[in-house]
């Protein structure tokens, strides 16, 4: 029971990066960059989660 939202902003981060490449616009890319962390991020906190929920299930 993974949430999206880490997915999203990865994507919406990758779109900005590469708006930001397209345009010359380092501070975009850098905001993409960003989006792309904090997703990635959320993807990992989430998973692990479910794991924990997981394994308390098991028990």
């Amino acid at each position: 029971m993974t949430d999206d939202r880490g997915s999203v902003d990865e994507a919406k981060g990758r779109v900005k990066e590469a708006a930001g490449k397209l345009t010359d616009d380092k501070d975009l890319q850098n905001e993409g960059k960003v989006d792309r962390a904090a997703g990635s991020v959320k993807d990992k906190v989430g998973n692990a989660a479910d794991k924990v929920k997981d394994s308390l299930r098991d028990e």
